[in-house]
């Protein structure tokens, strides 16, 4: 039997209530079904999760281990993958129905290109729909410090759901380090545009949702959520620092990545109620100019302005006060009015991006 040129990896944990959506998104591809193949890794999940996997064989193969995270699942998965390509995607996401045929055509147009990501469409718990599309289509590289910021700034075009690799791409980057519960993705797509050039799609292929089970979302507030996010943000960094030294990468390039890493670690920490007034200021203005460095200097002002009760609060009430703010309806009205949410120019957004 042929080799199938496109593996679908689906990881799935305790998704009972999306799997079905996420199995069928893919059976349903406008692609040929002799071209693909579809391995779910069920990350020994405790719901019915490995009942409903079942009613779709033999139309895919499942591949049941204990509980370990999402390392772990790509680790299990990946050597068992047999096609050219590997498209992963999460248990509790879809994808629309020529995201197969949009990834043979541009793979098969840049053979040079390792790495694909795309738009992405973000479902809210409502059902209601926003997209956020990337401009121009770009190319690009971890191989400058340019290169490294064009990357920080479009990284989120590349996650689980969204990212295609060719597998001589994965082979090089080898397994992944399974502390990474979470955040596997990003050390995958994170050295993939290292090793290789990457390709980012306009056309938003994926659906994300967003629901209070997203193991790296954080809407509760809740410590033991928090301190996870953080725990993994920084061995997310730790590993990859290791990583670039054995690679020989510059600490100039380095530096552009595990930044915004190490930022969004101290954001985190800050929820947590750790660190000093002075801490919050300086960690908040300095993830909003990672986030927005062409923003205009009049917002960034007002963003200083905004960041002076930071000075005299404790991180967690400062944190506390920014959360009652930004659910106040009134403002929530004046602000979209007054000053929208800022579009960075390298994207398109739809929908609703005020809320």
């Amino acid at each position: 039997m042929a080799k199938p040129y496109f593996s679908v990896l689906i990881d799935t944990y305790n998704h009972e209530r999306f799997i079905e959506e996420a199995v069928q998104s893919v059976l349903a591809q406008d692609f040929p079904p002799s071209e693909r193949e579809i391995l779910v890794v069920d990350d020994g999940s405790t719901d019915r999760t490995p009942e409903l996997l079942h009613r779709f064989e033999p139309h895919i193969r499942i591949l049941r281990k204990q509980n370990g995270g999402q390392a772990s699942a790509f680790n299990a998965g990946i050597p068992e993958c047999s096609g050219e390509v590997v498209a992963f995607l999460d248990g509790d996401d879809w994808w629309g129905a020529n995201k197969l045929a949009a990834l043979d055509q541009a793979f098969s147009a840049h053979p040079a290109i390792g790495l694909i990501g795309h738009s992405i469409t973000e479902v809210l718990s409502d059902g209601t729909h926003r997209s956020e599309l990337v401009r121009d289509e770009p190319r690009f590289q971890i191989d400058s410090v340019s290169g490294a910021k064009t990357f920080r700034l479009r990284k989120s075009f590349m996650g689980t759901s969204r990212m295609a690799f060719r597998m001589a791409l994965l082979r090089r980057i080898g397994q992944v380090p399974e502390d990474l519960i979470v955040e596997a993705d990003e050390f995958l797509f994170t050295l993939g545009a290292v090793f290789s050039e990457v390709l980012l799609l306009r056309e938003p292929l994926t659906f994300y949702r967003l629901h209070g089970q997203n193991l790296f979302q954080v809407r509760d507030g809740q410590s033991s959520s928090l301190r996870r996010k953080r725990n993994v943000l920084l061995a997310l960094a730790e590993s990859l620092a290791r990583r670039f030294n054995a690679e020989g990468i510059s600490p100039d390039i380095q530096y552009v990545i595990l930044d915004a890493i190490e930022t969004e670690a101290g954001v985190v920490q800050l929820l947590l109620g750790e660190g000093s007034p002075l801490d919050t200021f300086r960690t908040e203005l300095h993830s909003y100019d990672l986030h927005y460095e062409k923003a205009s200097v009049a917002r960034r002002i007002m963003k200083v302005i905004s960041l002076l009760p930071a000075l005299v609060l404790a991180p967690r009430h400062y944190a506390a006060l920014k959360k009652r703010i930004f659910s106040n309806s009134f403002f929530s009205r004046v602000r979209k009015s007054v000053l929208p949410v800022y579009q960075p120019d390298h994207i398109d957004r739809t929908g609703n991006w005020n809320s």
